[in-house]
């Protein structure tokens, strides 16, 4: 008798153990299911018409790695350099940062985009080095963010060196991953909305650990570049072959290595719009920021006035991201010279108008229509530059591009805080690049492309 209870206590206690270890593991799959189920939908996304067997899903799964590691270290470096001090003293921090944006550009061009053409086998290499400087660099910063102290500023510089030596390489890497029927301002819209997408998730949860403690942020920082050093070294390997391009041999006037002035007017025009745009840009993020600082909007913080702004500019560049892939079908000249009406128009609104919904109006349609106008610029330079020299092209480009955005900025510091005199600089800014772009656009758009701009093949 007492060796059938044993039996039967045993029996019933496996069977409990066995309830449990099912209930465990149910409760397992419905807390895992969330997070494989949205990973396999975002995996869906980004492979999705052809772009997983070319590669350009890895690649756009990677940029979204880098924009959100990118933004996090935004996000520390906001809260020290802008925040945490009165604005007379934020003026001079943020005109030694703008000062120190110039360098990058510096060394870029002349430098970096020439190496990596002769190195066209090394396009994986230096997408991770950019990664993995970027997360040792964020871990040197968590001392020098909580005091703010002079230290922060070259590493700083060293993360905006490795941030556009990436951009530099992913815009360059672009064509050689296009699928099947991609246009490239197709190719180029998916790459950057995936990178928009993801600086919209870690920007909150940037903020949330900076409320944690100032290092945090960067430390969620170094995790993503982390992970972004082993993408990019899983990229496909036809990102460093140079089959079919060995034999390339770029000949111009006199045998010369063509330069951005000998590539056609398409990307000289398409790179002056670009630049009034950027320069729009800067101007916007710098006069905004101190003008909403002093005069929020009506009822409104001054972080929630920026905040309402900055979501509209994001809203619109994450728009107009988008547009790119619906408007595959035109030619990027045209897209250019549009989209430069566009702002004209609404930052003369903005100026007659002047008010918090024509700001941020003015904010969404300049980071719509900047979205396009980059796309389409990345197309003209894909599609004109020959592969010898484009890296050259798109850091060279990027060179310009962001000595725009940096006069653009100086201007927003300088000028006084008057929201109908800084809205009739915006429209004049990018009326000066219509006039000396648009003419020229629309005649290139009814030549086609450059056609001395092709490598010829011996």
């Amino acid at each position: 008798m007492a060796a059938a209870s044993s039996s039967d206590d045993g029996s019933a206690a496996r069977r409990a153990l066995g309830a449990l270890g099912r209930a465990c593991r149910a409760v397992a799959r419905a807390l895992h299911l969330p997070f494989t189920g949205t990973a396999r939908s975002i995996r869906r996304a980004t492979h999705a018409h052809g772009a997983g067997e070319s590669g350009l899903g890895r690649l756009i799964e990677l940029h979204a790695v880098n924009g959100a590691g990118d933004v996090m270290i935004t996000v520390a470096l906001a809260s020290t350099v802008f925040f945490s001090v009165p604005t007379d003293e934020a003026r001079g921090r943020v005109t030694l940062y703008l000062a120190i944006t110039l360098a990058p550009f510096a060394l870029l061009a002349p430098v970096i985009g020439p190496l990596l053409d002769r190195i066209p086998h090394g396009r994986r290499a230096a997408m991770a080095t950019a990664m993995l400087t970027r997360a040792v660099l964020a871990v040197s910063m968590s001392a020098a963010v909580v005091t703010g102290s002079l230290e922060l500023y070259p590493a700083a510089l060293g993360v905006l060196v490795a941030s556009k030596a990436y951009g530099v390489v992913r815009s360059a890497v672009v064509p050689r991953l296009l699928p099947s029927g991609f246009s490239l301002v197709k190719a180029n819209s998916r790459v950057t909305l995936a990178g928009l997408l993801a600086t919209g998730i870690a920007a909150p949860i940037g903020a949330g650990l900076h409320r944690i403690g100032p290092a945090w942020t960067l430390y969620g920082a170094c995790a993503l570049f982390l992970l972004g050093t082993f993408w990019a070294l899983r990229l496909p390997p036809k990102v460093d072959s140079a089959k079919g391009e060995t034999s390339v041999r770029v000949l111009t006037h006199g045998g010369k290595r063509p330069s951005l002035r000998t590539v056609g007017p398409a990307v000289i025009h398409g790179l002056q719009a670009n630049a009034s745009l950027r320069c729009l840009s800067g101007f916007l993020i710098f006069f905004l920021a101190f003008l909403l600082r002093e005069h929020p909007l009506a009822g409104q913080s001054a972080a929630v006035s920026l905040a309402i702004v900055g979501i509209a500019a994001g809203l619109g560049n994450a728009v107009g991201t988008a547009l790119g892939a619906w408007l595959k079908a035109r030619g990027p000249e045209v897209i250019i010279a549009t989209v430069l009406s566009l702002v004209i128009t609404a930052a003369v609104l903005a100026a007659v108008f002047f008010g918090a919904g024509m700001v941020a109006v003015l904010g969404a349609t300049a980071g719509l229509c900047q979205a396009l106008a980059k796309l389409s610029l990345d197309a003209l330079i894909q599609r004109d530059v020959p592969e010898a020299v484009r890296t050259s092209a798109f850091a060279r480009s990027e060179t310009l591009l962001q000595m725009a955005w940096v006069v653009g900025g100086a201007i927003g510091i300088m000028l006084p805080l008057n929201g109908v005199l800084g809205m009739s600089v915006a429209a004049a800014i990018v009326t000066t690049g219509a006039a000396a772009s648009v003419r020229g656009l629309l005649a290139a758009s009814r030549r086609g492309p450059h056609p001395g701009s092709r490598p010829r093949v011996a």
